[in-house]
């Protein structure tokens, strides 16, 4: 028996040391192993980090899932005039599981987008677009730009009716700017009208622009593991007490809410599927027949709003565009060295105002057929640039001083 015993120890130790040489020889000449302990195992992250720093995970893995199910998609998919309607009927009654794939393409969309909102708002209110983190959220908006992109050419694609005249209507708006407009619409759209060329050229960019946002996500990461995280007390690290490695304490609240967006998205696509279409779309586009009522999907009523309060078309195509490129500029606006809103009072009601103002917009671009909503929406219009063209560059001079903690031990020991 000792014998045994022995000689299967031996055996245990020859594996061991054979997986580690094996390890060592791959690591030499390709060091994944190495690169993912340091930065996925190792990473140093803030202790005191919070829910909210859990977005970004769940934001990954619900765009793989988008881009897989939009490849499955894309296989039956026809981007014609004629037959794009038709191939999104085959895909819902006749591909096995069709209907499953498509509903969970378009609820992880609206998922997305959510989890998008609140980690730009996330980055607003604890100041993640202060330096050194600028390119952090420099690269964190253009991902924002080319989601919203490929979600207008995917909202297309189905060519139903609210489909059809959302795009004549952003072509339509793009047509009002000044000498390039017209020209720039007639090449979009490949006429005068939505045709089988402007589905074409959608399909084309909803596709290449869904692949192309995976390298700048992967380029967002880079440049988050080069200046490390920020966190909620917006006081840099400098102790290794201060600190955590990724794994497993991250992971654990990263899964948590992977779980829970996973468990969302089965409840939208399952139980709730037709809670994220409008009942136009289930009818074929009819260039003779417009609809009642035209608005875009949720997570565009702000920017349409923004086109029904301004009476000049060009001035709300101008106002829409700059409410996102202003946001290019908050790390340079904001000149107050203070990061979190939790030592700002001032700004942090400024910005619950900014979002009551977006979200009235919002309102706005669903029920636009009101005097007073319109005035409204005027005023939230006003105050959304108010905010970060007056007080996000004053606040430093109006804001109440409040004192950072020394340490983030000593804002966790501070806690009750």
């Amino acid at each position: 028996m000792k014998q045994d015993e022995k000689k299967s120890e031996i055996l245990d130790k020859k594996k061991v040391s054979s997986q580690l040489s094996l390890s060592g020889w791959l690591d030499q000449r390709a060091p994944f192993l190495s690169f993912l302990k340091k930065e996925y195992i190792e990473f140093p992250m803030p202790k005191n980090l919070n829910i909210w720093w859990a977005f970004g995970a769940a934001l990954c893995i619900i765009l793989l899932l988008m881009c897989i199910t939009g490849i499955f998609l894309s296989l039956t998919y026809v981007p014609t005039a004629q037959e794009a309607f038709l191939s999104i009927e085959t895909i819902e009654r006749r591909v096995p599981s069709g209907w499953m794939i498509r509903a969970i393409h378009i609820a992880g969309s609206n998922l997305f987008l959510f989890f998008m909102y609140l980690h730009l708002f996330r980055g607003l209110y604890y100041g993640s677009y202060k330096s050194p983190r600028e390119l952090v959220w420099l690269s964190g908006l253009i991902i924002m730009m080319m989601i919203m992109i490929t979600a207008f050419a995917g909202y297309v694609l189905p060519w139903g009716q609210m489909s059809y005249w959302a795009a004549n209507v952003v072509m339509q708006a793009l047509s009002s700017i000044p000498w390039v407009g017209k020209s720039l619409s007639y090449w979009l759209m490949g006429g005068t009208i939505p045709n089988t060329i402007t589905l074409h050229r959608l399909f084309v960019l909803h596709f290449v622009v869904a692949f192309a946002i995976l390298v700048i996500v992967g380029l967002h990461i880079i440049f988050f593991h080069v200046v490390k995280s920020n966190n909620p007390e917006g006081v840099e690290p400098c102790k290794e007490e201060e600190v955590l490695p990724f794994y497993p304490y991250f992971v654990c609240k990263d899964g948590v809410v992977i779980v829970f967006a996973i468990f969302l998205l089965v409840v939208l696509a399952f139980f709730f599927p037709n809670l994220l279409t409008n009942s136009e779309n289930y009818i074929s586009a009819n260039p003779l027949e417009t609809p009642t009522t035209i608005a875009p999907e949720w997570y565009f009523l702000p920017f349409y709003g923004i086109l029904q309060v301004v009476p000049s078309k060009f001035g709300g195509v101008l106002l829409a565009m700059g409410s996102v490129c202003v946001l290019f500029l908050v790390p340079w606006l904001d000149r107050s060295p203070i990061k979190s809103c939790k030592y700002r009072p001032l700004h942090r009601v400024s910005l619950f105002l900014l979002i009551m103002s977006y979200i009235t917009l919002g309102v706005v671009g669903k029920i636009h057929d009101q005097p007073l909503l319109i005035w409204l929406g005027r005023f939230a219009l006003f105050y959304y640039y108010f905010h970060f063209l007056i007080v996000m560059p004053f606040s430093l001079r109006f804001d109440l001083q409040r004192s950072l903690p020394k340490s983030l031990l000593d804002a966790v020991r501070s806690k009750p």
